[in-house]
């Protein structure tokens, strides 16, 4: 399956890819709407660890996500990512992370940094709108 996402940075706006993100992203045919992942177990409790371990199986259960609808990580034009006490270290540990799920071909993203998540001992949750292709 060929990844049909058009990413948009325009020159007259800051180069975003390196926080992890693109300006803007479009793609022909149905939107599907991801709800918001974080690190759970199998009973849906949050599971204890840093926020980069937090991060890596958010990401994890998001592909999770997206595979059960069948689609995948080049599929999402847009992410929302939410961070517990956010600080610059978060946002480089998110970076280095999304660039690890989407490598250079980064989706629309916002960030939001939150006092708190649902749950305690949640520090990370992200959601996500992929495009299932016109076929």
């Amino acid at each position: 399956m060929t990844d049909q996402r058009a990413l948009t940075n325009p020159p007259t706006l800051h180069d975003p890819t390196p926080f992890g993100y693109s300006h803007a992203a479009s793609a022909p045919g149905e939107l599907v709407f991801i709800g918001g992942q974080y690190a759970s177990d199998a009973t849906g409790a949050p599971v204890p660890g840093d926020f980069a371990d937090q991060v890596t199986l958010s990401l994890t259960h998001l592909r999770h996500a997206l595979e059960g609808a069948g689609l995948g990580y080049e599929h999402v034009v847009r992410l929302g990512s939410y961070v517990v006490d956010h600080d610059l270290g978060k946002l480089e540990v998110l970076g280095k992370a999304l660039h690890g799920a989407f490598g250079d071909r980064l989706p629309a993203q916002t960030l939001s940094g939150v006092a708190s998540l649902a749950l305690p001992g949640m520090l990370f949750e992200i959601d996500a709108v992929a495009v299932r292709p016109a076929g």
